[in-house]
């Protein structure tokens, strides 16, 4: 083994000094947003009575036009209070639903792992060298529970804190597009950019310590640390999917009955404040996109490379303080520089970090075997995750952006009507699934060759090494779709509502490729887990010839349709909900479209809030309980095949339904926004073109919003589930064999 440059103490030294680097540039950028006042009054100059960086020395609520309207920075404050206190109320109802399946769940994983070797307190044999001992299985019980309660806990705090940031932002995006695009989306990315840091350092600062205090107790014992430490993924993944499912629920159930009644019926725009849904609709982009999306990418992010939020840091730079946007058409490339650049600089910082903190050439276990691995060999894994990444993100952006020709020809299809806008939009779907497949399928099979199961997880790390930059410009989408709502139900001018808009369609587009990236990671994070699961349960081959693994297979293929099935179904019937409530306000509330009523908000969203908080059960049940069910009954091998099944037919529905949501919603944006001859044709709003786009768009927010995005923690979550009860599910598992 030859010593490396970095030694030990370095790189111990390292990971929390990135990792607090990352949360002072965090609150940095957070401070530079709250510049941005909710009163109306002077902001503050600099030491010679000039304007500050980026404007924020400007009279805040001086237009253009030289308008001083102090009613409007007022209501915008006083929107923003409602979807902040909307969004706060929600998930608070929410954590505690999941609060007592946390409790209820640590306590299962106690007893399952210590009967493992009857609640025995003495040392085993390792698996992984029978001379030498290990700590006993109460022990590894004892600590997955502890660090399943700690992985799911930050991934509720991660959360609430992306949805009390975005909150905090929304109405000051709004007020800075008064002055231009330019600033708006400085202050969007800022917010973005605060979230990201802020729960990839924490994330990455909470798992240091956890594997640092539980490595007083394993000592040497290195196979019990990491089985311990499996605990803190299945806390995150968990929390996650009931965060993804429930938070999804309530925003397309909002956003699917403000549309259906406000823009297709009562022909009014999207965000006016005569619709009795459009606060509902506003609190379910931060609870859904921003709070569920923060706890998803926590559940992945849990090994992040520490050197990626300096780079993301310096990444986070070239958007906000060195180049400065000046039109609408620079949003969209200032983004996708984002992932370039970082991507770039990422894969030299992952060439530095191999040289100086690996050693030339180090031994891993393949499957009983050994396997050496050089240096290069590891950074050529990670790197081929990383561009495989950055090619998914292209690929969606191609097929989800209104600025390339497949989302042109879906929005040229509603002229013909909501039918062929739907065909459009499948086809569209169904085609964008074919390099990503290919790009995760090279990723795997250059990984694999390099440095087996464990290449695969690096590649997997790879690909989300840059995930505060990821991060940022996913949150950046819903902060923007805010501030365009709060500028409609404030009464700005048509100007604002522009440049808000063409900021939320930017995001739009980003949170497609957000999703991209999450979906891609975590095909290659669950085949990581699968293959550190057939070791832990002592597997020696996996043929699907076999008719245990066959069952499995098949039945796993399916499991991604039933659950996408319940949730589009729960979208569905909160949605029927809504919408009946929006024609009622509007058939019985004098004066509500003339203006001179206002709706009933709160009805709205308790409406949102009852049924997601119901309707998140059962699809979260089904994928907790399938690892359990089928490990105990039919054993590992059916189970095997379950994940195989499942990772398979589930990456490719999660990203269709990504994809095909995403164009259907930009296709609509390209007409609303008639910035071309050919948008201007099949435009203006309420033109029957716009009302066959805002359908499918209506059709493509639970598919983009919900059930898409928690396809990809259902894949992750049934694996790492399964690998933390691997070992009672190999001891004690397939009764139903057993018994015939």
């Amino acid at each position: 083994m030859v010593s490396v440059i970095l030694p030990d103490l370095g790189t111990e030294i390292l990971i929390p000094v990135c990792a607090i680097i990352g949360i002072g540039f965090s609150l940095l950028q957070w401070l530079l947003v709250s510049k941005v006042k909710l009163v109306p009054g002077p902001a503050a100059t600099n030491n010679s009575g000039a304007a500050g960086k980026n404007g924020y020395g400007d009279y805040l609520i001086e237009e253009e036009e030289g308008l001083n309207e102090h009613n409007v920075v007022l209501k915008c404050a006083e929107i923003q209070n409602a979807i902040s206190e909307g969004a706060t109320s929600f998930l608070f109802t929410e954590y505690q639903y999941v609060g007592i399946f946390m409790v209820a769940f640590a306590i299962l994983i106690f007893v399952f792992l210590g009967s493992v070797e009857g609640f025995s307190t003495k040392s085993q044999p390792c698996t992984y060298d029978p001379l030498k001992m290990c700590k006993p299985a109460l022990a590894t019980a004892g600590f997955s529970t502890v660090s399943f309660v700690l992985g799911a806990v930050t991934s509720v705090v991660s959360g609430f804190l992306g949805m009390k940031i975005a909150t905090y932002a929304n109405a000051r995006t709004t007020l800075e597009a008064r002055k231009g695009v330019g600033k708006a989306f400085i202050i969007a990315f800022r917010s973005g950019a605060v979230m990201g840091f802020l729960l990839a350092a924490n994330g990455l600062l909470v798992l240091y310590i956890t594997i640092n205090v539980f490595k007083l107790y394993y000592g040497d014992d290195w196979e019990g640390l990491f089985e311990s430490i499996t605990g803190y993924g299945l806390g995150g993944s968990s929390m996650a999917l009931f965060g993804r499912v429930g938070g999804g629920i309530y925003t397309k159930a909002a956003d699917v009955g403000a549309d259906l009644v406000g823009k297709v019926e009562r022909n009014i725009p999207e965000d006016d404040p005569r619709n009795p849904a459009v606060i509902a609709d506003n609190v379910g982009d931060n609870v859904g996109d921003i709070a569920g999306m923060g706890s998803d990418l926590f559940g992945s992010y849990a090994e992040f490379f520490s050197v990626g939020i300096i780079i993301c840091l310096i990444t986070t730079l070239f958007a906000t303080d060195f180049f400065e946007i000046k039109a609408v058409k620079e949003i969209e490339p200032a983004l996708k520089n984002q992932l370039i650049i970082s991507t770039i600089l990422m894969t030299i910082g992952v060439a530095i970090v191999s040289w100086v903190a690996l050693p030339s050439s180090f031994t891993i276990f393949n499957f009983g075997t050994q396997k050496v691995v050089k240096n290069w060999q590891l950074f050529l894994c990670v790197a081929v995750g990383l561009w495989a990444g950055l090619i998914i993100g292209f690929v969606t952006e191609y097929y989800t952006s209104n600025a390339y020709s497949p989302v042109q020809d879906v929005a040229d299809s509603c002229r013909t009507g909501a039918a062929t806008n739907v065909i459009f939009g499948l086809a569209l779907g169904y085609k964008s699934v074919i390099i990503p497949i290919f790009a995760i399928a090279v990723s795997i099979f250059v990984s694999f060759s390099f440095a087996a199961m464990y290449g695969i997880a690096v590649a997997a790390l790879g690909m989300l090494s840059t995930i505060a930059t990821g991060l940022a410009i996913d949150a950046y989408g819903p902060i923007s779709d805010n501030a365009g709502g709060i500028a409609e139900m404030a009464g700005m001018s048509h100007r604002i509502r522009e440049r808000t808009d063409a900021l939320d369609a930017a995001g739009n587009t980003t949170a497609a490729i957000g999703k991209g990236f999450a979906i891609g990671s975590a095909a290659l994070v669950s085949l990581a887990l699968f293959g550190a699961f057939v070791s832990r349960a002592s597997i020696s081959t996996v043929d699907v010839l076999t008719p245990k693994v066959f069952i499995g297979l098949i039945v796993g293929a399916m499991l991604p349709y039933w659950f996408s099935a319940m949730t589009m179904k729960s979208v569905g019937s909160a949605a029927l909900k809504m919408v009946e409530e929006v024609r009622r306000q509007f058939n019985t509330i004098p004066g509500l479209m003339e203006g001179t009523a206002k709706p009933d908000y709160a009805t709205c969203v308790k409406i949102s809030t009852d049924a997601s908080i119901k309707e998140m059960i059962p699809p979260g049940a089904l994928v907790m309980l399938t690892p359990l069910i089928v490990g105990i009954f039919f054993g590992v091998e059916t189970l095997s095949g379950v994940l195989a099944g499942s990772l398979v037919s589930g990456v490719q529905i999660a990203i269709s339904a990504s994809n095909t949501g995403g164009a259907w919603d930009n296709a609509k944006k390209y007409i609303e926004a008639g910035a071309s001859e050919h948008a201007r044709s099949l435009g203006p709003k309420g033109s029957d073109p716009h009302k066959a786009a805002v359908i499918g768009d209506t059709i493509g927010d639970p598919l983009k919003d919900t059930s898409g995005p928690s396809l990809n923690i259902l894949i992750k979550l049934m694996a790492v589930e399964s690998l933390v009860f691997a070992p009672f599910f190999a001891t004690h598992g397939g009764l139903l064999f057993k018994i015939f």
